[in-house]
């Protein structure tokens, strides 16, 4: 393991996974094999009704896509983290979940105790399952971020998933602005093509994140960052 790495760890496919992480770590994902999905949530640890907003996220920063760059806000105007690495240039934060209804009318229905590693989990149960951990419920979900992934738009407003997106190898990094508690899931997405279950593993890595600099990228990407580094400076005094 490179020694700049803290932690390293592997998450299979339809499974879920969370994890508090503090102010000042790098979490880099990699998609392992090609065409990986990770819903992601966030959540301030601290009071747990301070969560990630995908409407202000795209908002403020002027985009229907994350990438390097972008800022990922909560609902009271702090950054959670920033998107400091991508080699994709495309991720979706509007699609939500796929649910137990999806996944049973597309793949079948199969559950952990007949198929144990080859069930097939929906993503909102996946969330639910994690947020129970922490008391939270489904009526503390949001929209939440659909890693490697691009689904795009046409003239007249319909959706169009690109299933050859992301490739084995591609990666991006997170830097954690304030301390999060972070919860995911590598269940399919909700407007996945697959004709079987996808079962794609997503590499996770944490490492120390460098101090910021006055040119930093995702600092400078708009007005509106630098008010939500500002925001986060006050919470943190």
């Amino acid at each position: 393991m490179d020694p700049l790495i803290n932690y390293k760890t592997s998450i299979d496919g339809a499974s879920h996974w969370s994890l508090q992480v503090r102010r000042g770590t790098n979490m880099r994902l990699t998609d392992v094999c090609g065409g990986a999905n990770v819903g992601m949530l966030f959540y301030n640890p601290q009071n747990l009704l301070e969560r990630y907003n995908a409407p202000d996220t795209l908002k403020c920063q002027h985009t229907f896509k994350l990438t390097s760059g972008n800022c990922l806000y909560s609902d009271m105007g702090r950054i959670f983290a920033s998107v400091i690495e991508d080699s994709l240039g495309w991720h979706e934060t509007v699609c939500g979940n796929s649910d137990a209804a999806f996944v049973n009318k597309k793949w079948g229905a199969r559950d952990y105790q007949t198929q144990h590693n080859q069930w097939q989990q929906n993503g909102n149960d996946a969330f639910l399952v994690e947020l129970a951990k922490y008391g939270l419920g489904e009526a503390d979900m949001a929209a939440n971020i659909n890693w490697f992934n691009k689904v795009s738009v046409d003239h007249v407003g319909r959706m169009q998933f690109h299933p050859d997106h992301s490739k084995g190898g591609d990666q991006l990094t997170l830097r954690f602005e304030m301390d999060t508690l972070v919860v995911l899931h590598t269940c399919p997405h909700p407007l996945s093509p697959s004709e079987k279950y996808p079962h794609n593993p997503v590499e996770i890595e944490l490492s120390k994140s460098a101090p910021m600099t006055a040119d930093d990228e995702c600092l400078n990407h708009c007005d509106e960052n630098q008010r939500g580094f500002t925001n986060n400076a006050l919470y943190l005094l």
